[in-house]
């Protein structure tokens, strides 16, 4: 599929855990960015590859300043995340298309909502629950629940530990899957079993890899939740 892309500046480049940086795009004046939580945008890299596009989802909220924000984990053995973290700084120029996808909020958000992620999965979900308050879209409950492997991999740790304290009805979990601390331990499933065992008026949000994915709608079809209240978005 061919797409539109527009130079956007990189204005600020953030490291935000091991192998992870947030960067921050502003799209030229004369584009009037518009997009909705959840979605993502294509980067035409200039990397000796046979497909030169790579895909990330937005972690910021929609806002009327042209600019959002990415969080990116490097993987050594590709060749999009290498370039942007070694030859991308502030100031460099990203040709960016505009914001795409189809997952998105529902527009009954009035039960208890449940973000299930991993990793760079969170990004959407970030972009999502800060524009629910900023909003102030009417729900029950909020619950996110994001598993890592340690305390330095929790991204937008202090962010949504801040939002807990201020808002009742959030609630922030992060599970840990190789370090033994106060929280949650383990795997993210185990989690969302023991929460949400009964069936109620729940709506569930899944973004990661294909694998958690595959077993989270299982599990979930498992403990009788209709399809029609499962979201997912694979990272794969």
């Amino acid at each position: 599929m061919a797409y539109s892309y527009y130079d956007c500046e990189v204005i600020d480049i953030k490291e935000e855990a091991p192998g992870v940086k947030r960067f921050f795009l502003k799209y030229p004046n004369e584009v009037e960015l518009r997009f909705d939580a959840g979605q993502f945008v294509m980067f035409d890299l200039p990397i000796d590859a046979k497909y030169t596009n790579r895909s990330y989802s937005i972690a910021s909220a929609p806002s009327e300043d042209n600019v959002l924000e990415l969080v990116i984990v490097i993987n050594p053995q590709g060749l999009g995340t290498p370039h942007l973290f070694e030859n991308v700084q502030v100031g460099s120029i990203l040709k960016t298309s505009i914001p795409l996808g189809k997952f998105k909020l529902d527009e009954d958000l009035n039960r208890h909502i449940c973000f299930i992620c991993t990793g760079t999965g969170i990004a959407p979900f970030r972009s999502m629950i800060f524009d629910i308050f900023n909003k102030k879209r009417i729900f029950q409950q909020i619950t996110l629940i994001f598993g890592v492997r340690t305390q330095k991999d929790i991204l937008y740790r202090k962010e949504f530990e801040e939002l807990e304290k201020s808002e009742n009805n959030f609630k922030f979990i992060p599970v840990l899957s190789r370090e033994k601390w106060e929280g949650k331990t383990g795997y993210v499933h185990d989690v969302y079993l023991d929460l949400f065992k009964e069936p109620g008026n729940h709506l569930f949000y899944l973004c990661g890899w294909a694998n958690m994915l595959k077993e989270a709608r299982e599990n979930l079809k498992e403990m009788v939740y209709d399809r029609k209240q499962i979201r997912f978005e694979s990272y794969d």
